[in-house]
């Protein structure tokens, strides 16, 4: 009799632990008996290698090293300057200039929040962390509302074209005093390059980090794909951290030549009005398509 009775309670509770198992355990469980077998996809040493060695190292590589390099540059090439005595041609609407503002201001606390988060062991954790990640997670939002309509008004104007060739091969001039016309369109291939990066690269940001926030994946849908939970989450952090990269490279980049490399070139961002000269050198083709035109 006592034998009956432990076995029903024996079936009872495996009964009623089966109904308990969450989609998370069910993807924990089959992390578990898929790990290493053919079909898996392995990322677990590759992963745990990336977050514990690589990421952080490479970050920190980005925020010294980039800095450095415009520093030096900065002393021995230093700054071009231009003209203010000729014309200010008219480039940038307020709309242009409005958008822009928001997306400049939505990475000036994105990007440094999200770097407090990669050095997150350095700063100790606790509530300075997790302040940086809330303002990273809140801030979000308003750089999805500038960035799909900064990228419908420049998508055209952001083309790559042989122009971008010429100027790659001479990394648009920026290593040489000298103001020779540079081969460029309206934006040159530096600013093409920061554009697609920041536009594409960052609604794809966007995509991985809700998923890393909410993880409220469809692990039946994951499975048809053969993939797992964790792996899914995992691709989501190491495309946002590569992404992460890119983007804080670039950014940097984009703010010392707006700002330092080309003397009085923010302006133009900030009243729509750029030097005639500077288009006349740094942007040659649109320059001699605005006369063609006669738009000058």
């Amino acid at each position: 009799m006592s034998r009956i009775f432990f076995l029903l309670v024996a079936i009872f509770s495996l009964d009623s632990f089966a109904t308990v198992i969450s989609d998370e355990n069910q993807d924990l469980i089959y992390n578990i008996l898929h790990y290493g077998k053919t079909g898996s996809l392995g990322l677990g040493y590759i992963f745990t290698k990336l977050q514990s060695e690589y990421f952080s190292n490479l970050f920190l590589a980005i925020v010294v090293a980039v800095p450095l390099a415009f520093f030096i540059h900065y002393k021995i090439i230093g700054p071009k300057i231009f003209s203010h005595d000729k014309k200010k041609l008219y480039l940038f609407t307020i709309f242009n200039r409005t958008i822009h503002a928001i997306a400049a201001f939505s990475f000036l606390l994105i990007i440094p929040t999200g770097l407090v988060m990669i050095f997150g062991s350095f700063f100790h954790g606790g509530a300075f962390v997790r302040i940086c990640q809330d303002i990273h997670v809140i801030v979000t939002p308003l750089f999805l509302i500038s960035v799909i309509p900064m990228f419908l008004m420049w998508a055209k104007d952001m083309l790559f074209t042989n122009d971008d060739i010429k100027w790659m091969k001479i990394l648009g001039g920026y290593l040489s005093k000298e103001k020779k016309p540079i081969p460029a369109g309206k934006f040159n291939a530096g600013q093409k390059m920061w554009f697609w990066v920041c536009t594409l690269g960052g609604i794809l940001m966007i995509i991985t980090g809700a998923f890393l926030y909410f993880q409220d994946v469809p692990v039946g849908l994951l499975a048809t794909l053969g993939l797992t939970k964790i792996a899914f989450l995992r691709i989501c952090i190491i495309m946002h951290n590569v992404l992460g990269m890119m983007v804080t490279a670039l950014f940097i980049t984009h703010v010392y030549m707006s700002m330092f490399a080309i003397k009085g070139a923010v302006h133009s961002i900030i009243t729509g009005y750029k030097e005639e000269e500077e288009l006349e050198i740094l942007h040659s083709s649109f320059y001699k398509e605005l006369k063609d035109n006669k738009k000058i």
